[in-house]
């Protein structure tokens, strides 16, 4: 039967309209074959223009609709929304980006931009015309998840899974849980003692019983694919090492981060002993110090009192040159935090910060005022001229040029120099090899898209929490996690799942397995099996991600990909040529 078919090209608040002539557009296309409604309108994603949209559908009966618009990474689901609503199989709907190709690329042609959306909708109602319906496939999902890291992150999450009636597996490759969370003795703004938040954390976890708890283990294998993923567990224990295998319907990765540690000679470091790294400092104000005859508080270190002492920030954070462009988020107050720990133990030491610029946002700012108020010291020096360290007899001498003084240099002779070090990715890299999980270039961890995906990955049922995936604080990890927990939740609580159905299929008698499939699956999804005595490949639907990395390698010509078939792309390909 032939199809009728309804096209929409959108202005896009002038976006599209202002460089392609949208109404010439909409007289082009009018009378191609099938095509029964042609409109344009000034927002195709507002809400009114779906329901005239939905009405269309339905009273033109149409079996398709063409949508022209900005790029289908935006707007995919809604018109997907908009076909469903309206009793249309959704993979009936098919997108043609003309602003991203077409506005936005020629804005300096507006001729040629007309003339481009013209082919790149027409090929888009040639696609409609072969457009199939299509049913997602369904899977069954174990509800189980685990959990890879077990840091402030990955036990809040485990918890929040638990307490929806989760099973959890919680594997730390360390022999204690918790992180960098019990070096934390104060976390800010509220000043929670990081060793107290870590002890309820730990009940909470012996409370629950969905919980299994795995201490000195590591992830060591994993196969299958949403829903039922396989876990190879690898325990150091006494008497050796073990491996078991879990059953798990999504992974979660929390598997934190490393601090910098700066080279030989960064600012001194090694070769000036007295200077340290933030993590030391904190180490050292947490052990006390020692009371004089008259009660007062004295601070050491290497044996010498420190009356005074120095913070360059941005030690490994916000580099102009290197690798470590990111800002950290969490070092400047955590350093703020520590000089006013100091204040508060040793009334007698005086704080000098040489900062970028300080970066305490939110609450935070309470902080850095108090520690201007007791009368910190601030000097700002310019990104491309970093503080000149040196010894001078066996004290550190500090100088930089301060911006908020006029560009005046600044010196200070300090006790004790602390190196103010900001976050970098876990240097264990097997576990993203493993689960194929990509990065991005401050190699941490990437989500899908940082505002509307953020914690799910590119692998079906694998998310991500907290530090992994780039810096944050503890209150931003905890909400990581626990957004990261909901989603993983959504994978396995109702016990199946619907998976997209665009996927990579095989013509079986044409398939000579040459394995040049599989070498290129950036998925896993391709196997061999036997078909009636002869070795072909297999596609994994619910790994297949659909995207076609498979077919243009195939020596044979053996592989199809379900809703952009050969023919439905050669029919795009003639209309463009012409």
């Amino acid at each position: 039967m032939k199809k009728k078919l309804g096209v929409y090209i959108c202005a896009c608040g002038g976006n599209i309209s202002d460089y392609v002539d949208i109404e010439k557009v909409r007289e082009a296309v009018k009378d191609e074959d099938c095509l029964v409604l042609a409109k344009t309108t000034m927002f195709a994603c507002g809400d009114t223009n779906q329901k005239d949209m939905e009405q269309d559908i339905k009273e033109n009966d149409l079996s398709g609709i063409v949508v022209a618009s900005c790029s289908p990474k935006l707007h995919l689901t809604t018109f997907r929304g908009v076909s469903e609503r309206a009793g249309l199989n959704k993979y009936n709907y098919v997108h043609a980006n003309i602003r991203e190709q077409g506005s936005w690329a020629h804005s300096d042609n507006k001729v040629g931009a007309t003339e481009k959306a013209i082919n790149l909708v027409k090929a888009a109602i040639a696609k409609a015309r072969l457009a199939e319906s299509l049913e997602p496939i369904i899977i069954e999902s174990k509800r189980s998840v685990a959990v890879i890291g077990a840091g402030v992150a990955g036990m809040k999450a485990a918890i929040s899974l638990a307490r929806m009636k989760d099973e959890v597996y919680l594997i730390e490759r360390e022999g204690k849980v918790g992180g960098h969370l019990s070096a934390l003795e104060k976390i800010s703004p509220e000043g929670t003692d990081g060793r107290e938040l870590l002890a309820r954390l730990e009940k909470e976890i012996a409370a629950e019983p969905n919980i299994t708890l795995l201490t000195n283990a590591e992830v060591t294998g994993t196969s299958g694919n949403i829903g039922d993923f396989k876990v190879d567990v690898t325990i150091k224990g006494s008497q050796g090492e073990m491996v078991k295998q879990f059953v798990a319907g999504s992974i979660l990765v929390a598997t934190g981060f490393n601090s910098y540690t700066p080279a030989e000679g960064e600012f001194g470091y090694s070769n000036i002993k007295s200077v340290i790294t933030l993590p030391e400092f904190k180490a050292l104000i947490s052990e006390g110090g020692k009371a004089d005859a008259d009660g007062t508080m004295r601070l050491y270190y290497n044996n010498r009192e420190v009356q005074s002492i120095a913070y360059i920030y941005c030690v490994g954070s916000r580099q102009v040159k290197g690798e470590n462009k990111y800002c950290s988020r969490y070092c400047c107050t955590a350093a703020i935090q520590s000089s006013l720990d100091v204040r508060e133990k040793f009334p007698n030491v005086d704080n000098f910060h040489f900062t970028r610029g300080v970066r305490t946002y939110g609450k935070q700012e309470l902080i850095y005022k108090e520690s201007n108020d007791k009368g910190d010291v601030y000097i700002q020096f310019p990104d491309k001229k970093p503080p000149v360290v040196s010894e001078e007899n066996g004290k550190v001498l500090v100088k930089a040029i301060d911006i908020l003084s006029e560009k005046s240099e600044s010196e200070v002779v300090a006790d004790l120099l602390v190196l103010v070090t900001g976050m970098v990715p876990d240097s264990d890299t097997a576990l993203g090899n493993l689960l194929k999980l990509p990065k991005g270039r401050d190699k941490f961890f990437n989500e899908i898209h940082p505002k509307l995906r953020p914690v799910e990955t590119v692998i079906d049922g694998i998310t991500i929490a907290g530090t992994c995936q780039g810096p944050k604080n503890v209150a931003e990890s905890v909400n990581s996690a626990l957004s990261a927990a909901a989603k993983s939740h959504s994978f396995v609580s109702l016990g199946e799942l619907e998976l997209e159905p665009i996927v990579a299929y095989v013509d079986n008698d044409t398939c000579n397995w040459c394995t040049a499939c599989s070498d290129v699956c950036p998925f896993s999804a391709v196997s061999m099996i036997d078909h009636n005595g002869k070795a072909v490949a297999q596609i994994n639907k619910s790994t297949c991600k659909g995207c076609g990395m498979c077919l243009p390698v195939c020596p044979s010509d053996s592989i199809e990909l379900i809703s952009f078939t050969n023919k439905e792309m050669e029919s795009m390909i003639d209309v463009l040529a012409q």
